[in-house]
């Protein structure tokens, strides 16, 4: 198989991913949207969903420019090649387009899914999947295009003597090619963070004035901030998770690419994470067509989920087997439990998230019972959960590591064993078509339930939508453990990259624990991630003041607001958190880009390397924690709605209240904005270290 073959697998793979989301499109669109109330609302989720990500566009791309000035300023300067500002700008418009796409059809199939579910729960998760499956092989359809256009282009230009480093041509390809990640990053950060202020902050002041205050139930129409909560569903949990999940993708594939180029493996190396990603379009289509359920208990929804992750997973064992005995035969057969290492690592991840954080098992349950003494008994036992729970994700990491590094044959072969590593991250990543699906589908879930309720369906419909919104808060914990992991994954090959960037430059580092420029780097690296966490949640609570008391001020001023006869200003709310999270996103983004910068030139890159390995682990024991700890706190109180402890309305369930308005900044903003930070550190590191090396005050 010669590289012309396999860029022809690859690019007919990213064709078929594009082909069959845009045939899942027509097929949604076909789908009836029900009662022009329905549509009425729908329309006010479009429209403030568009108007929020407008605005985010003009913040982005002004941020873009400036960066992209400064990197083709540098290029200019001989620091960088020419071509990083181009791949940066054109990392950050793919990562934007996934975000886009994904919101798009989203926002127009919420309506349809609560159309379907008044027929039948199987057509309700159809629907409201299907709607999901599209941002998942949008995702990975436009991640291999892209991989297959800068592939080509950077071949032809090496091929014409346009593109040289010194080095040999794979070498240079593929560090190359590692700084379009930092374009993807930045957008996915700026993404993650400001849908997550806009969503959490909408949510909380929702929840606090309409469900504590109030007593009004959840999606009400006379609650002023329900639309802004419903589009927040879509721009942090859609096109926020979108465009993170994009980066991943394509950030893994990139780095397992450089590792094989400075292991020596060859055109075969790098050529075997981008077919191992090919063959994961195939099992995720496949795996799409076995979810489907006859009954409409919970165990069936997540049974029928589960059928098609685990399918697409079983299929990329056996096709990774094939891959590897064709690629690269007996020498490095390993390599096939590399992949293994990962997948296993990722449904592992999954089922222990699960765990603790579902109503079907105990610690949940057991934290729903801790609100029968008052919200500061669930939020002590809520921060018990979350901590606890870090320590078997981190075992699964650390096994995942070791396996994958020894498969791969890392002690008689360091450079293959790091390769190796990589590769598990891809191997975790490689069905993400259908994985990132079963995410995506939570917010159109949770959407069709404000609809249903904001319409006046019939009971039976809400029962339904609120099964499918359980089932989506279940899908979205592990899928936030899933993403966590694949971001330690990723992060940790990305280390590895930097480390061949810079001595590629003519550079030893002194990596040892005694260096003093490590462990002060180590230090910093340690306390980052609570830094930006401090931000994020400090960006949640101030914007959700605002929406209390802009809520509080309609039921006092709007006569008759509260007994239904007056209507609800749903834009003012839309409007304040927009701004909001506009203004709040910044500095948190700006943190993980200057951060690795500064230590480097104050520190030099022994330092830098400390940052990032520092970073890494604190940074994904607390994105363990928050993202548990949230989601069993908002899973504890649908227990209590659901008619335990005292159901709607008792003590029991305003303590879960508090508790899950406290984990919603946890799971939904600051926790997976950490998967990208930690990415992000390691991707300007890479294409800074040039500049670091030249002008470090240490040397």
């Amino acid at each position: 198989m010669d590289l012309a073959t396999v860029l022809i697998i690859v690019f007919v793979s990213s064709i078929l991913s594009i082909g069959f989301a845009l045939v899942l499109i027509k097929w949604l669109f076909k789908q009836s949207q029900g009662t022009s109330k329905m549509k009425e609302i729908s329309s006010y989720i479009q429209e403030g969903a568009w108007s929020y990500l407008k605005q985010q566009y003009k913040v982005v791309g002004i941020f873009f420019a400036i960066v992209f000035c400064l990197l083709l300023f540098m290029a200019y300067k001989n620091l960088l090649s020419i071509f990083v500002p181009f791949a940066f700008f054109t990392g950050g418009f793919w990562s934007a387009l996934c975000g886009f796409i994904g919101m798009f059809v989203a926002t127009r199939t919420n309506a349809r899914t609560t159309n379907a579910a008044s027929k039948s729960l199987n057509r309700g998760l159809k629907v409201a999947f299907g709607g999901g499956m599209v941002m998942g092989l949008m995702v990975v359809g436009l991640g291999l295009f892209d991989l297959v256009l800068w592939f080509a282009v950077l071949k032809w230009c090496f091929a014409h003597n346009i593109l040289s480093s010194g080095f040999d041509e794979l070498t240079t390809i593929t560090q190359t090619m590692l700084c379009f990640g930092m374009g993807a990053s930045s957008y996915a950060l700026f993404a993650r963070v400001g849908g997550g202020i806009y969503t959490k902050a909408a949510d909380v002041g929702a929840d606090l004035v309409g469900k504590v205050e109030a007593g009004i139930p959840e999606d009400d129409p006379r609650n002023p901030a329900v639309i802004a909560d419903l589009v927040g569903d879509n721009v942090g949990d859609v096109a926020g998770m979108g465009a993170d999940l994009y980066e991943s993708y394509v950030g893994s594939i990139v780095a397992t690419m450089a590792l094989a180029a400075a292991a020596g493996l060859g055109f075969k190396g790098v050529a075997f994470p981008m077919v191992i990603a090919s063959a994961g379009v195939l099992a995720s289509i496949i795996g799409f067509f076995l979810v489907g359920t006859k009954r409409e208990g919970h165990k069936d929804l997540i049974n029928a989920l589960r059928r098609g992750v685990f399918s697409s997973a079983g299929i990329i064992v056996g096709a990774s087997a094939a891959i590897v005995w064709f690629l690269f035969g007996k020498e490095y057969w390993g390599i096939w439990g590399s992949v293994i290492s990962g997948l296993i690592a990722g449904v592992l991840l999954g089922i222990v998230t699960e765990y603790f954080t579902s109503t079907s098992f105990s610690p949940t349950r057991k934290l729903a019972k801790s609100a029968l003494t008052g919200p500061a008994t669930l939020i002590i036992s809520g921060m018990s959960l979350g901590m606890v729970s870090t320590a078997l994700p981190i075992l699964l990491i650390c096994a995942a590591v070791f396996f994958s590094f020894y498969f791969a044959g890392g002690f008689s072969n360091y450079g293959v064993g790091l390769y190796g590593i990589g590769i598990a991250a891809v191997g975790l990543l490689s069905t993400l078509g259908i994985t990132l699906a079963s995410d995506a589908y939570g917010p159109i879930a949770d959407n069709a339930g404000g609809i249903a309720q904001m319409a006046n369906l019939d009971k039976s419909v809400r029962k339904r939508t609120d099964q499918l919104d359980s089932l989506g808060n279940t899908t979205a914990a592990t899928g936030k453990g899933f993403a966590i992991g694949s971001a330690a994954l990723t992060a940790l090959a990305l280390i590895v990259a930097y480390k061949e960037r810079v001595e590629l430059s003519g550079v030893t580092l002194d990596l040892s624990l005694l260096d003093i420029k490590l462990l002060i780097g180590l230090f910093i690296g340690g306390v980052m991630p609570f830094i930006f966490c401090s931000l994020t949640l400090g960006a949640v609570g101030q914007a959700a003041e605002s929406i209390v008391q802009e809520v509080r001020r309609q039921f006092k001023e709007i006569k008759g607001l509260l007994i239904g006869q007056g209507q609800a200003d749903y834009s003012t709310c839309v409007k304040i958190t927009t701004a909001a999270a506009q203004r709040k996103m910044i500095l948190p983004a700006l943190l993980a880009i200057i951060a690795p910068i500064a230590v480097g030139l104050l520190l030099g890159a022994e330092a830098v390397a400390g940052l990032l390995v520092g970073s890494l682990i604190s940074g994904f024991v607390l994105a363990v924690m928050m993202a548990n700890s949230g989601g069993a706190w908002d899973n504890a109180k649908k227990y209590i709605e659901e008619g335990n402890l005292g159901g709607k309305g008792s003590d029991a369930h305003k303590a879960a209240v508090v508790g899950d308005t406290v984990g919603d900044p946890f799971k939904d903003t600051s926790g997976p904005s950490l998967n990208i930070l930690l990415k992000l550190m390691s991707m300007v590191s890479i294409v800074f270290s040039q500049f670091i090396l030249t002008y470090s005050i240490l040397k």
